[in-house]
């Protein structure tokens, strides 16, 4: 299985190093491994500010409040099999993270950038794999342990 992971950086207040992309694709790929996906992968992550996630919320979500990420999956209800695309991998969709929020959280939460931000690719990655916690108590459970699953086996346990 190869994963490839495009970036691309809207904001200006943060850098974003080669260690985040680094470890945002490593959490990527590890939940892609977790959840058993075979296929090649493709996934774009682009990081915002709250400004832009607060639009992109009132126009996607009608939320009226920027949030840590949002996950635009390809595929309605997660990717199910085979499709007619001539391409060898499987675009699952977009990642959008609030770089200003994922840096508030970090600090509410007392743990490390690294681990917030790689803590969000894997919540969007599991989104993008059709699970979600706002409709299916089921799925937040799955979720919730597969986020600290993932990030332990990475070193990035919950401090």
């Amino acid at each position: 299985m190869k994963t490839k992971v495009y970036f691309s950086n809207e904001q200006k207040r943060y850098k974003i190093g080669v260690k985040t992309r680094y470890l945002v694709k490593k959490a990527i790929k590890a939940t892609l491994r977790h959840e058993n996906f075979e296929k090649n992968a493709e996934i774009s992550v682009t990081f915002v500010n709250n400004r832009k996630i607060h639009q992109l919320n009132l126009e996607y979500r009608g939320k009226d409040r920027p949030t840590d990420v949002l996950s635009f999956p390809m595929w309605e209800n997660g990717f199910e099999g085979e499709t007619d695309i001539a391409s060898d991998a499987v675009t699952l969709g977009d990642i959008i993270i609030s770089a200003e929020k994922a840096v508030e959280q970090a600090h509410e939460y007392g743990h490390s950038i690294f681990r917030e931000v790689c803590f969000l690719a894997v919540h969007s990655t599991l989104h993008l794999l059709g699970y979600d916690h706002e409709t299916s108590a089921e799925d937040e459970k799955y979720m919730n342990d597969t986020q600290e699953e993932v990030l332990s086996a990475m070193g990035l346990k919950r401090t």
